[in-house]
């Protein structure tokens, strides 16, 4: 078997080197709190889209500093009961893609809620408002600012569990029957949701990103999804005087420390060939859960489609059919 990073047995035990900050707990809890005091503002509009069996509706919300976020939302029509739902999240600079992606669930009797990233390629707003650099992407967005709180993507996780609670508090949905799915950075973000509301039963990430930074860096793979880690050293700290102080700040958004608050029971994929989210990195965070998971692993496959993993994450979202035990 080729192998561009560690042996699978070294994989299996390998933990990350990415620095977590000291208050990293504290930081969460903060960030949660102004979440929780944050109004919603949920409104759910019909969708110019139909079907004979879904309704669809486009969702907006407040998120934290007051950007209005988009979902779409979809549910089975003529149900009485509540239903499981499922989040579902992109992949970076994209969005939440077209209506017909989630008809297969909706047929299925899920509702699905699908996010749109704030500032990346959908309809959710970004208010900006941040000191520094922003150069070629989100991951560096807040770094340069004093107030780490203002780092991008602790907010766009905190759009992903306010999505959630939304959706388990809708009266068509049974909150203890909730799934979160997604792939690269939407693998991150179904980490990052499960984490943050571990109430969420079951998830299934698929190559996360946003894990692990020093690593990347460290492996000569701060480029595509991961470029602006480069880019940031090479304009604003060439000689690398800061490097400590950086990677600790990032690791206020690095999945790998939040996945040990997962509760649910995770599914996740990864291509050992993964040259733009290493899999060093994934298994860094995989390794960190505690609850019942399991992995599928391509041996011979990258950042790319992996054949057969739609049809096994779909039989494992069946799952939610089944009462909470």
């Amino acid at each position: 078997m080729a192998v561009f990073d560690m042996p699978l047995e070294e994989l299996k035990k390998y933990t990350g080197i990415n620095p977590k900050p000291d208050d990293f707990d504290e930081y969460w809890q903060r960030a949660l709190d102004e979440m929780h005091g944050t109004d919603p503002g949920v409104e759910m509009i019909p969708a110019d889209f139909e079907t004979p069996f879904a309704e669809c509706y486009d969702l907006y919300f407040t998120g934290v500093k007051g950007a209005r976020i988009y979902a779409k939302l979809l549910k089975p029509k003529n149900v009485n009961e509540p239903m499981p739902a499922i989040l579902n999240f992109h992949g970076y600079s994209g969005n939440s893609g077209d209506w017909y992606n989630y008809l297969g669930y909706v047929a299925s009797g899920f509702t699905i809620a699908a996010l749109d990233c704030r500032g990346q390629g959908g309809l959710s707003e970004d208010r900006g408002g941040v000191l520094g650099n922003t150069l070629q992407g989100h991951i560096i967005r807040g770094l340069d600012d004093p107030n780490p709180d203002n780092l991008l993507f602790r907010d766009i996780f905190l759009d992903t569990a306010m999505l959630a609670e939304i959706i388990m508090n809708m009266p068509f949905v049974d909150k203890n029957r909730v799934g979160a799915m997604g792939g690269s950075q939407g693998g991150a973000l179904t980490i990052a949701c499960a984490a943050l509301v571990p109430e969420i039963r079951k998830l299934a990430p698929c190559y996360p990103f946003l894990s692990d930074y020093k690593r990347v860096w460290k492996m000569d793979l701060a480029k595509d999804a991961y470029v602006e880690l480069s880019q940031y050293f090479r304009r604003f700290d060439p000689m690398h005087l800061r490097e400590d102080e950086i990677f600790t700040k990032l690791g206020y958004i690095d999945i790998q420390h939040l996945a040990e608050r997962i509760n649910g029971e995770v599914l996740m994929a990864t291509g050992l060939m993964d040259t733009v989210c290493p899999p060093s990195t994934q298994f860094a965070a995989y390794n960190k859960i505690k609850s019942k998971k399991s992995m599928v692993i391509y041996p011979d496959f990258g950042h790319e489609y992996l054949p057969g993993f739609e049809d096994i994450k779909y039989r494992f979202m069946l799952g939610l059919h089944q009462p909470a035990d």
